[in-house]
């Protein structure tokens, strides 16, 4: 059994459907044990870090931002690597449109990179992010209770709607107020909070 480092992203984190929905399929521990898990808002310097294979890209500034614009939810699991690697089959593929039909990402992802959940690629990368995010954050226990059930929708195939008219230049006043609204369904964030999720959804599609 290996370490792997799982990140509740923010487009999952802070949409409490989507965040339910992921929690369900986490907790079945099929093939894996969830060792830790709490709420944490990491630094630009661990994110800068992490991705430190993306800089220099066009989208790392968004990237940093949106992973240190509000708390996310971080996690610890262990896994055999044949676990891993269902695991990450359940998950999908990483960016959006390519995402295998009934994949997690292709149920809950909005949109390119906004795609859910981070979760470490082999055994090897796994205790590399573990090693480099526990010097920052204990990972040592289970320190979050997530909830099973939401009552707020969930408004995915909207969003990722909304989000090829923006990406595209169609419509990009009045779909950017929907994503808005329908963001603030699904969410219990208010007041800056609220508004640096619309910030961090709504960058990755300029």
């Amino acid at each position: 059994m290996s370490d792997a480092l799982l990140i509740f992203k923010p487009d999952a984190a802070h949409r409490l459907a989507v965040r339910a929905a992921l929690w369900n399929w986490l907790r079945t521990e099929r093939e894996w044990k969830v060792e830790a898990l709490r709420w944490y808002k990491p630094p630009a310097a661990l994110i800068e870090s992490h991705y430190d294979f993306l800089q220099g890209r066009p989208f790392f500034p968004w990237l940093v931002d949106f992973m240190t614009a509000l708390p996310l939810v971080v996690g610890r699991i262990t896994a055999s690597p044949e676990a891993l690697e269902h695991m990450r089959y359940d998950l999908g593929e990483t960016r959006i449109a390519q995402s295998r039909p009934g994949s997690l990402r292709e149920q809950y992802g909005v949109f390119g990179g906004m795609n859910c959940m981070h979760l470490s690629d082999s055994p090897d990368t796994g205790a590399a992010e573990v090693k480099r995010w526990w010097g920052f954050v204990m990972l040592d226990k289970v320190d979050v209770k997530l909830d099973r059930n939401s009552d707020k929708p969930d408004h995915t195939y909207r969003l990722r709607s909304l989000a090829t008219q923006i990406s595209s230049g169609i419509h990009v006043g009045l779909a950017s107020q929907a994503m808005k609204e329908l963001l603030a369904e699904e969410t219990d964030l208010r007041g800056k909070d609220l508004e640096a999720l619309y910030r961090i959804t709504l960058g990755a599609l300029t």
